[in-house]
């Protein structure tokens, strides 16, 4: 038995950039939905949704029957909740918050047995080698595995060029809302500064032979980040795209409503990435 190409072998491989969406609802008929979509991948998100590891199995189960890439974001860089993570049979993790060449190197020793790392062996009781249905898992684990590490703070910016230079770091994937959130900007993540960090990020990067994605739910800066050689972006997400699509609804056959709280960006999830009051455009997710 065979296991599916990795994210990073797809982006690798590919003759175009990947275009991807995040699912952060928990729900695997959302998550079935945005696999059959038409976009390459879909970020599972657990660091800012209510997912757990039985809702992340669901979902992968969901998406198992479609030719997308499933990527899965855990709410930190543990060694046991990666552990947790592969045994479940995740394939493609991007882990937020990773400051410096020191954190990225541990968490490929996260993702590697011993012998180059330190995830514990239980491989046999697990969907990661489908219940030792998959020949030589155990040695050949790390080439199932792809291992995205995100930059978002102006000191991970700093340090580009030597993460993306860690030997089991398959990619860097930016997260434009917790960088502004870090250069002082918060909410801005289309500000001069920011979109400058992104860029640097992305000639770190590739300087280094390395594929870097970017977080873009607004159409131009995702064009933008495309055109300086980024690799894969997400430009959308789930509950993003509800509560825009609703609210358009209820404009239209209610009415606009005036009492609209603002409503602030997240690079996670995608809600807008801007504050949004009644006079903003609602498709700016």
């Amino acid at each position: 038995m065979n296991l599916p190409e990795t994210f990073a072998a797809r982006i690798a491989g590919g003759s175009r950039p990947q275009v991807g969406m995040w699912v952060c609802s928990g729900s695997p008929i959302i998550a079935e939905i945005a696999a059959g979509s038409g976009v390459d991948w879909v970020l599972l998100d657990a660091e800012h949704s209510p997912n757990g590891l039985e809702s992340i199995l669901g979902q992968l189960y969901a998406m198992s029957g479609y030719p997308v890439a499933p990527v899965v974001r855990p709410p930190i860089g543990d060694t046991v909740v990666i552990k947790q993570y592969l045994d479940l049979g995740v394939q493609n993790l991007l882990v937020p918050m990773v400051d410096s060449a020191e954190q990225a190197t541990e968490l490929v020793r996260a993702v590697r047995y011993p012998g180059g790392g330190v995830r514990g062996v239980g491989a046999s009781l697990a969907r990661s080698s489908r219940w030792n249905r998959v020949a030589d898992y155990l040695q050949n684990a790390s080439a199932t595995i792809s291992l995205i590490v995100q930059i978002e703070s102006a000191t991970a910016v700093a340090a580009a060029a030597e993460i993306a230079a860690v030997d089991g770091v398959d990619a860097l994937f930016v997260g434009p809302a917790d960088l502004a959130a870090s250069m002082g900007v918060l909410g801005q993540q289309s500000h001069p500064d920011v979109v400058a960090a992104v860029l640097s990020s992305i000639e770190a990067g590739r300087a280094a032979g390395k594929p870097v994605g970017v977080n873009a739910f607004v159409a131009e800066d995702a064009e933008r980040y495309l055109a300086a050689g980024a690799s894969f972006v997400a430009v959308g997400a789930d509950v993003a795209i509800l509560a825009r699509a609703s609210e358009a609804l209820a404009d239209r056959f209610i009415g606009s409503r005036s009492g609209d709280a603002e409503v602030s960006g997240s690079d996670a999830p995608g809600g807008p990435d801007t504050p949004r009051g009644p006079d903003t455009p609602r498709a700016s997710y």
